[in-house]
């Protein structure tokens, strides 16, 4: 993965701890992991992120889904922990008519469980689109989140563009007022990454999907405002647009070619 990131110009990256529709991990190799903290050391990598398979449901109604979520995330970030500064990424989940406010003590309850004070990886509860009955698609659900959680120290966010566009804030035409709102309710300081992406659809329509840079209806002078804002621009950005390789190693070039 590190010479893989490399190749494409890449300083920073996200990757699966497993498959992302779920299934079991790999058995963990502690001598591949050392050889990849060498390797990011070396070249001067940002922090690293692990995102939770797209399946996992922590507040799902049936307690058998709930407890493989746990168990999963467990797993994970036991892994993570061997890299320094790395962050783990999931999708708060969906409530699945339970009504949001379950669908937010159930979160709670699991990230209860899995977090530990010996942990060193910053777990990062994403915002989210609104799709369904998704938890999370506005700010003031993931606070809701937060002040529930006991080690709430070991908790973050991940701020996806697409995302909150997709949720209804706009960050197009009023990127500060957004950003101002986002301090306001969960506070700048636990914004700790930024997922960068288009959206093939309008702000608001709740749809989840996501675009390469400039080519949807967040575009490219938006984005890069995003990317250069005061407050943002010592975090770090992950792509998840829907490109390969050659796409994504493009997009860096464009973005840090428009990088003040």
């Amino acid at each position: 993965m590190g010479e893989t990131a490399l190749s494409i110009g890449a300083k920073v990256f996200q990757f699966f701890t497993r498959n992302p529709r779920g299934g079991a991990a790999k058995p963990f190799d502690k001598a591949d992991a050392a050889a990849l903290v060498a390797l990011l050391e070396k070249n001067h990598f940002g922090p690293i992120l692990a995102h939770a398979p797209y399946t996992l449901n922590a507040c799902a109604a049936d307690e058998g889904l709930r407890g493989y979520a746990v168990e999963v995330m467990k797993d994970d970030i036991f892994r993570m922990d061997h890299f320094p500064g790395a962050m783990y990424n999931f999708h708060p989940g969906s409530h699945v008519k339970q009504g949001v406010e379950i669908g937010i003590e159930k979160i709670s309850d699991a990230l209860n469980q899995i977090l530990k004070p010996e942990q060193r990886t910053l777990v990062l509860l994403e915002t989210m689109a609104g799709k369904g009955s998704e938890v999370g698609r506005t700010f003031e659900e993931v606070r809701a989140i937060i002040d529930r959680v006991e080690l709430s120290d070991k908790l973050g966010v991940c701020l996806d563009t697409c995302h909150v566009f997709d949720g209804g804030y706009d960050i197009v035409n009023d990127l500060d007022g957004v950003l101002e709102h986002f301090d306001k309710v969960i506070g700048l300081k636990r914004l700790s990454a930024i997922h960068l992406n288009d959206s093939k659809n309008p702000m608001g329509s709740h749809k989840d999907r996501h675009e390469v840079l400039g080519g949807g209806f967040i575009g490219l002078e938006a984005l890069l405002r995003v990317v250069n804002h005061p407050k943002l621009k010592k975090l770090p950005f992950y792509l998840e647009t829907p490109n390969e390789l050659p796409g994504y190693e493009k997009e860096i070039a464009l973005v840090r070619k428009n990088s003040k």
